[in-house]
């Protein structure tokens, strides 16, 4: 126990505030679509395929190369444009520009998630998070350990009594211990959707199909995407269209990306692939003829995000959220604080030695 409580001490000083930043930025990205202020947000949306063609037909012929189009949803009423240069736009459902930006700097729901989910460093800060993630699912179990010993000493406090080592040791273990079901859920399907390894190891692995190879696309090719939106249509009849994304490599396909009624995800994992020349369909990935860890990994994000159980399961990754927060923040103070007034004293003997020599 003296080891346990040794190791958590230190990492919990060291990893804290990583923790800490991670959970209060999931927090407030638990409500992002509400906290996206554009004009239009509020739009309840619709899913006309003459329409959504349209506007892509209407982009796709403008100056800037286009990475991707998200469209309106339940969560919020605009279209999200990304375009190849990193910058990118807000359209309403009617095709006006609404919030145009050349960076995600101008966009704190756009930096907030990135610095979430990859700490603003690609796929390096992935990995950081999702090593972090584990860190902080072992705190939960040691915690509950620790606790366990300490248990008739259980008063629950929002904010430690005092700000000393003791009174925060105290707020810590008694927090961690009320909240511990709601972050082990949080940060353990956050580092299965970090770490592809973790996930294979819990559920098995998740084989995704490859992308169909295609023809390149010859310059100036302008297809109707009408033809897109027409064969979702008649392939997938309940489906929405979340996102269309264009090939990022020559010789791949543009893929329309649908959420069909019984998928968790928002943006659903329901794929159409087309060739971007002639826009013949390529490839299907039909999530409802998939088995084995796919159904399980689909739940991941819905899950760690709030996008499932309503204002309840919102409510609870807020606290969730909030509580590593505090959790982690009031760790690295009251340890630091601890070891600096430790060393104070210490060093006053040498002082009052120095004084009288003096």
């Amino acid at each position: 126990m003296r080891l346990l409580s040794l190791l958590h001490r230190w990492i919990g000083g060291i990893a804290g505030l990583l923790l800490a930043l991670l959970g209060l930025s999931g927090a407030l990205l638990v409500w992002r679509d509400r906290l996206t202020f554009v004009p239009h947000a509020g739009d309840a949306p619709h899913h006309d395929p003459a329409a959504l063609a349209r506007i892509v037909d209407t982009l796709a012929q403008g100056d800037r190369a286009i990475d991707r189009i998200s469209f309106a949803s339940d969560a919020i009423g605009v279209h999200q444009i990304a375009f190849a240069d990193g910058g990118g736009a807000y359209l309403s459902q009617s095709g006006e520009t609404v919030v145009r930006w050349s960076s995600l700097w101008q966009r704190p729901e756009l930096w907030l998630f990135d610095l979430h989910h990859r700490l603003l460093l690609g796929e390096t800060g992935e990995t950081i998070n999702g090593i972090a993630a584990l860190i902080g699912l072992g705190f939960v179990i040691s915690g509950v350990i620790l606790w366990w010993r300490m248990r008739a000493r259980f008063r629950p406090r929002l904010w430690p009594a005092k700000m000393t080592a003791g009174a925060i040791v105290h707020q810590h273990r008694d927090l961690g211990v009320l909240t511990a079901p709601l972050l082990a859920v949080s940060l353990l399907t956050g580092a299965m959707m970090a770490l592809p390894a973790v996930g294979d190891l819990l559920v098995g692995r998740d084989a995704k199909p490859a992308l169909p190879d295609v023809p390149p696309a010859p310059a100036g090719a302008r297809p109707a995407y009408a033809l897109v939106f027409a064969e979702a249509a008649a392939r997938f009849p309940e489906a929405e269209p979340r996102r269309l994304q264009w090939p990022r490599k020559p010789g791949k396909p543009i893929a329309l990306r649908l959420r069909q009624p019984f998928e968790w995800t928002p943006n659903g994992r329901t794929f159409l692939y087309f060739d971007p020349a002639t826009l013949a369909v390529a490839g299907v990935v039909d999530p409802a003829q998939a088995a084995g860890s796919g159904w399980w990994r689909e739940k991941l994000y819905p899950i760690h995000a709030a996008k499932v159980g309503g204002i309840v399961w919102k409510l609870a990754m807020t606290t969730s959220g909030l509580a590593l927060a505090m959790l982690g923040s009031l760790a690295v103070y009251g340890f630091w604080r601890t070891r600096w007034q430790a060393r104070q004293r210490r060093a006053r003997p040498a002082r009052r030695v120095l004084r009288s020599a003096g």
